[in-house]
């Protein structure tokens, strides 16, 4: 009997030239000695990739595919998944082949010495700009939500079941999956793992992606930013209140006339722009508990296939109604 029970979540973005590669190698290298469960979710692909994963539900009685009705992004994709996780561990891996199948074992080790959670680690080369943007974000979560120093996120992890079923009682519509953990737990391990190149097209993330992410890890899980402004706010208007005391000694007992029409222009630019910045953070906050008090969804299943139901033709049945996560 297989040792331990995994459930395999991989969100897919117009990935049906590999994800039945990589589903063939799971079930080749893991299914001999795993009780394994694998859960795809298309995440409003523009390609035929919920058409390969119908294919990869007919072909193994061990996959269901999941088709959200947009694209939601990676995070809420993969939320959906992990909502019908039933193993002892969950692991998380992207749909690329960037994450070889066999390293699963790995994450299942190093899992197994006692961590609730445990993060595939492999260096990042994809460029200047992505892994300087890797950098700074490592360090703002360290700042922001209380990363552990020298822990490096990735989307190759596995974890364990209660911190899975913990995860999943988030509702909200902007989930940051390592925000998530760090809330729930701080046992977590980290071991190096092989990362391929990638075979097939390019990232899907863009900056525009990472900045939404960014944004959802430090605005969801910390007040921070609102403190910092605070003492922003405090430090100008010291510096304010010197600088007018200066100004009136140099004009009363050293006559020295007032002036500076550029100083004046800067300081009123600078100050302005900080309440604009602070006032801009604020509204994020503001938006974001009106969309989830206005019911916005985390994710919109389409239509789920259950590989355990099947019709005559022996083919899974789709499941109906539709299901929709909704806060």
């Amino acid at each position: 009997m297989p040792e331990h029970r995994i459930s395999i979540v991989i969100p897919v973005y117009n990935s049906e030239k590999t994800i039945g590669e990589l589903v063939g190698q799971l079930e080749l290298q893991l299914r001999p000695m795993l009780d394994i469960d694998i859960i795809l979710v298309n995440d409003g692909s523009t390609d035929r990739s919920f058409q390969v994963l119908e294919g990869l539900s007919r072909k193994y009685d061990n996959v269901r595919a999941l088709n959200l009705s947009r694209n939601f992004g990676q995070h809420n994709a993969t939320m959906a998944g992990l909502n019908y996780a039933k193993g002892e561990y969950a692991v998380t891996m992207d749909d690329d082949l960037q994450h070889p199948a066999a390293e699963i074992f790995k994450l299942i080790a190093e899992i197994d010495k006692g961590h609730d959670v445990v993060y595939g680690e492999y260096p990042k080369n994809e460029g200047f700009f992505r892994n300087a943007g890797s950098m700074a974000n490592s360090l703002m979560m360290e700042i922001m939500i209380g990363k552990p120093r020298g822990l490096r996120f990735s989307s190759f992890r596995i974890i364990r079941s209660f911190v899975v079923k913990e995860m999943v009682r988030y509702d909200a519509p902007y989930p940051y999956l390592d925000g998530l953990i760090l809330r729930i737990t701080r046992n977590i391990g980290t071991v190096k793992v092989e990362h391929r190149e990638r075979e097939n097209g390019r990232s899907n993330y863009t900056i525009k992606k990472l900045l939404s992410l960014w944004m959802n890890g430090f605005l969801n899980f910390s007040i921070l930013p609102l403190r910092l402004f605070a003492y922003i706010g405090i430090v100008f208007a010291l510096v304010g209140f010197l600088s007018a005391a200066v100004i009136i000694v140099r004009a009363i007992f050293f006559l020295v006339p007032v002036q500076g029409w550029a100083s004046l222009i800067v300081s009123t630019l600078i100050f302005s722009g900080v309440q604009l910045l602070s006032l801009g953070m604020i509204g994020e906050y503001i938006g974001r508990i009106y969309l989830t008090q206005n019911r916005t969804p985390q994710y919109v299943i389409r239509e789920s296939i259950d590989p355990g139901a099947r019709g005559k033709d022996g083919a899974p049945l789709k499941e109906n109604p539709i299901e929709v996560k909704r806060i």
